[in-house]
């Protein structure tokens, strides 16, 4: 322990905070063009049944795929970097994503969406001021489980070059003090609790705001008086 206090102390600005930098940045940018992605495609899937059983069997079955062998098959075509491990990690983000998505908009109650059709609403003006705002606590929490399993798998990132904690993982196994590899496990081990947190915050600061305006919305009196 005190061989690993010393560690952190006296490179963390230099050795590990750079490389915890590296994790997030990279984690981040998967998951940012994932949910570019993910969102339309499982909100369209939602919409159009068909579709949904080939899109998730694709999805799956680069799921089942071991995360070294899709980095090493990736390799070859794209060389090493940053380039590989963000299309495997945006890969695996969008099976999660893309469901769960899906999931959120199919959860939204039918009787909803006649009732907003009902006072008039347009479909486009039923899904920004209706579905969305209901489906959006789901979708942030299939956000969260996509996030903390980026991170998870960002730190083999390191084995093909692209960085981040993985890298001071790989050194610390040549440390006889293993100072490196506790470092690294402990730092990934707190972005991940980070993220957990603001995801869980974010979660509830939604659902709040959701319930409200569910209680508020002409769309209740509306199926009040039906039911």
């Amino acid at each position: 322990m005190d061989q690993l206090t010393r560690y952190l102390f006296e490179n963390f600005g230099a050795k590990v905070w750079p490389r915890m930098l590296e994790h997030i940045s990279l984690s981040g940018t998967a998951m940012l063009i994932a949910l570019i992605i993910a969102l339309p495609v499982g909100l369209a899937i939602s919409k159009l049944k068909p579709a949904a059983a080939p899109v998730l069997g694709v999805l799956g079955v680069i799921y089942t795929i071991p995360s070294f062998a899709l980095f090493a098959f990736l390799v070859p075509i794209t060389g090493i970097g940053t380039t590989p491990a963000l299309m495997a990690l945006i890969a695996y983000a969008l099976v999660v994503l893309v469901h769960n998505t899906m999931v959120a908009f199919n959860g939204v109650d039918p009787a909803v969406r006649e009732a907003a059709k009902g006072i008039g609403m347009s479909p486009l003006q039923s899904l920004w001021r209706v579905e969305i705002p209901l489906a959006l606590p789901i979708i942030i929490a299939g956000i969260r489980i996509a996030t903390l399993s980026t991170i998870g798998l960002t730190t083999i990132a390191a084995w093909i070059g692209a960085g981040g904690m993985g890298q001071l993982l790989r050194d610390g196994m040549n440390d006889p003090t293993y100072s490196k590899l506790y470092a690294g496990i402990i730092s990934i081990g707190l972005i991940a609790i980070a993220a957990d947190l603001v995801f869980r915050l974010l979660e509830r600061l939604v659902s709040v705001p959701t319930q409200q305006q569910a209680n508020k919305s002409p769309l209740r009196d509306l199926l009040v008086k039906r039911a």
